[in-house]
């Protein structure tokens, strides 16, 4: 069982820059692919990104390419997201995910966080 929370989410203009934090708790963090997925109003939750479990191999979907970076600290049981370049578009609340690998962040089971509200305003 892992248990994830979301924080460092809130209002940020246009062009500004935010970073998400996501805190693990529960089984052995470093094995775990992490993940972050967003859903905006009246939309289905959407793929964002991913990291491995070593921080050596990152997923991204083309609409965050370039703009928004993930990574984790291992010591710290911490996944982050850090996102530059926001547009009103990338409204939603992001929801930090944990699974087993790469594949199954995506497609299969994983845990979730309850999410973290970012807005962005034009």
């Amino acid at each position: 069982q892992v248990q994830l929370v979301e924080s460092g989410g809130g209002l940020v203009q246009a062009g500004g820059s935010l970073r998400l934090s996501c805190i693990a708790s529960g089984r052995t963090f470093a094995s775990y692919v992490m993940g972050w997925f967003r859903q905006a109003p009246g939309k289905e939750r959407e793929f964002v990104a991913a990291v491995s479990w070593s921080g050596s191999m990152s997923l991204y979907v083309d609409s965050v390419k370039g703009r928004f970076t993930i990574s984790r600290d291992n010591a710290k049981n911490t996944a982050y997201l850090q996102m530059n370049s926001l547009k009103p578009e990338d409204t939603a609340v992001y929801y930090c995910a944990a699974a087993t690998t790469m594949q199954t962040i995506k497609n299969g089971n994983k845990y979730w966080g309850k999410g973290t509200l970012v807005t962005v305003s034009s």
